[in-house]
């Protein structure tokens, strides 16, 4: 029995092992043939790349060709005009260079003559001099003469050349404009079939990468390592820090290393010094040590290559690739109010969105109960926009220097619908275009963000402040956007270009709010100037200002030329921004009012202020209708009868 225990055992063990050794093998075989398939994919990459790269230099040989015809053009009719403008002045010369050549002819011949019936007189010599002076002076007249008539004729040659050229040139523009646009669908064409051989070749090695990172044989550095580095690292290794000349804020950055040389060497954890310093706690300095597990992560990260993810870019920043993680929930009930950052109205009226600590809370305007709780937000929510239709709420938010986020959520069940993007610092404004179908926002890395609704697919970012971008807006044709900044200027940009078309700097402080007027060629700003000051886009001049009694927060601005907004010094108040003159005041809250927004349909105001009070106003006679504190659960403080 003991024999045959020990067989069935042995056959068990050979089992396992056997077992182990096939699946062992297919996982070879399987890591072989994903690696076979990638690098075929990159294979046809690879062909596919000069393709494309041909296409983009015969079209920018044809941009370029239209912009050179162009800059001829205006070259042409520059030389036109500047040539049209000298030539009366040169003719002018040369007329009178004419003359003096005439006069001094008649004078040199008389000297001539006088010097010939001279000879042989006591006044020979002097004769003679005066008749070399006359022939002189001709000489330097005749000399004068050519060089006038040739600036003439050079400036009749220019300006006549200049003519043809600008009669050609617009049927040489207009033919080299038809062949671009010829191109457009070869280029197009190109674009789409690299892109899709580069989205092959992507998704086959991450196909790769998923199987070793599965197995055990690789280290995803988006989803594993970088975590690691953005929670305990950045405070320290970022672009405005940097300790030891280390940034550690994108991958690129990593791998260049700082002052003491290669932070990370490939395959060498014992040469990285990241590695050591980790290893020895000596890093994060001042703060807890990597728990053994995240020691060991970052060390087989190395030892496997320390390697990037396909696919993701190395100049990307550790915030935007690391695996989105819900946000930790709002408390159930608030222990105290928070500060009230943002208030909009539903286009129905029949919702009043406010901000929270990690929450947007709707509420029924008319009775302020409390309608939905949105969570799964940053720290701090700073602006908030319904899409026109109401279903969408879009939400700007962060948590002081770690993170800012757009999100959009259902406003009927509060689902998350779209993470937009993800940076490093906080975001604080959104606005949707008046079609809708892009969204501006502004950040604390100074940055406006434009995208496109449909796709979520960002379009342009601008990058012009020099502080962080407190709000935008949008001009009512959609073609400009507005923004107020940290850095005490406002900017117009052209929505599609991002190129800058103005900037004011008439507030002196930061400006925190931004609006356009109706016919979108003025726009009023708000500041801690304690001013709302409106101004052309034209010339960036200034044409009026309006006094509070503190600093102004954001504006809003309505179709028919009305401005609402909150101040410091406690009240709301509306204001004509055509004329400056205040219409309504709404107040006194206790505290600072942060945010206003208005409903034309309800013909309601509401504010939000600094102590977490929300009231609701009646637009046409200033009086409150509703006041409430926007903290669920919070029990103010009763205090003890003595």
């Amino acid at each position: 029995m003991k024999c045959l225990a020990r067989f069935v055992v042995a056959g068990w063990m050979l089992s396992l092992l056997a077992t182990g050794a096939f699946a062992q093998e297919n996982l070879d075989q399987k890591i072989a043939e994903q690696q076979k398939a990638a690098d075929e994919a990159k294979a046809r990459q690879v062909a596919g790349e000069p393709a494309v790269v041909a296409a983009r230099a015969k079209a920018k040989e044809l941009a370029t060709a239209i912009t050179t015809l162009k800059i001829e053009q205006n070259k042409a009719e520059a030389a036109v005009k500047d040539g049209e403008g000298k030539l009366p002045k040169l003719q002018e010369t040369a007329k009178k260079a004419t003359e003096e050549k005439t006069k001094l002819e008649g004078e040199s011949a008389a000297a001539a003559k006088a010097a010939e019936e001279a000879k042989g007189k006591d006044t020979e010599k002097a004769e003679a001099d005066k008749a070399k002076a006359a022939a002189d002076k001709l000489a330097a007249a005749v000399k004068a003469l050519e060089e006038a008539t040739k600036a003439v004729q050079a400036t009749e040659e220019t300006i006549a050349n200049s003519k043809k050229l600008i009669a050609e040139q617009p049927a040489k523009i207009t033919a080299a404009e038809q062949a671009n646009t010829a191109f457009q669908p070869e280029l197009q064409n190109a674009e789409t079939a690299y892109a899709a051989l580069t989205k092959e070749a992507i998704a086959k090695q991450v196909e790769v990468e998923t199987t070793l990172v599965q197995a055990g044989r690789l280290v995803s550095f988006a989803k594993q390592v970088a975590p690691i580095f953005s929670q305990r690292c950045l405070a320290c290794h970022n672009a405005r820090t940097a300790k030891g000349r280390l940034n550690m804020e994108t991958f690129a950055n990593l791998m260049k290393g700082g002052e003491n040389g290669d932070t990370v060497v490939a395959a060498k954890p014992g040469d990285s010094l990241l590695q050591t310093m980790i290893e020895d706690h000596s890093m994060p300095k001042d703060a807890d040590p990597l728990t053994p597990e995240q020691i060991a992560l970052v060390k087989k990260w190395i030892e496997t290559g320390a390697r990037l993810d396909a696919g993701v870019g190395a100049t990307a920043t550790l915030i935007t690739i690391i695996p989105k993680e819900t946000q930790p929930a709002p408390p159930e009930a608030y222990r105290v109010p928070v500060p009230v950052m943002a208030v909009a109205f539903s286009p129905d009226g029949n919702l009043l969105a406010t901000s929270g600590y990690r929450e947007v809370l709707l509420w029924n305007p008319a009775d302020g109960q409390l309608v939905r709780r949105i969570s799964n937000l940053a720290e701090r929510p700073h602006d908030i926009e319904f899409t026109a239709d109401g279903q969408t709420l879009a939400v700007a938010a962060g948590t002081p220097g770690q993170l800012g986020e757009v999100k959009f959520f259902n406003v009927a069940d509060g689902a998350l619908v779209a993470d937009l993007f993800t940076t490093d610092d906080e975001v604080f404004a959104v606005a949707f275009s008046p079609d809708g179908t892009r969204l501006a926002a502004a950040a604390a890395d100074r940055s406006i963000r434009l995208f496109d609704v449909a796709t979520r697919q960002q379009q342009k970012l601008i990058e012009d402040h020099a502080d962080w971008v407190m709000d935008v807006a949008w001009s009512p044709d959609g073609k400009k956007i507005a923004t107020a900044s940290r850095d005490k200027t406002s900017k117009v940009f052209d929505s599609t270009t991002g190129e800058s078309q103005s900037t004011f700097n008439g507030h002196g402080q930061p400006v925190f709010g931004v609006g356009f007027l109706p016919d979108g060629n003025s726009v009023a700003t708000s500041g801690r100037d304690n001013r709302i000051r409106v101004w052309a886009v034209a010339d960036a001049k200034q044409a009026r200002e309006i006094g509070f009694g503190g600093e102004v927060f954001r504006i809003r601005t309505t179709a028919d030329g009305m401005s609402f907004a909150g101040s410091a010094d406690k009240f709301a108040r509306q204001h004509n921004l055509t004329n400056g003159q205040m219409v309504k005041q709404f107040g006194p809250h206790n505290d600072w009012v942060y945010a206003v927004d208005y409903h034309g349909g309800s013909k309601k105001v509401a504010s939000g202020s600094h102590d977490g009070e929300v009231r609701i106003w009646n637009a046409e006679d200033g009086k409150e209708l509703l006041k409430f504190i926007a903290a669920p659960g919070y029990k103010p403080q009763v205090a003890a009868a003595k």
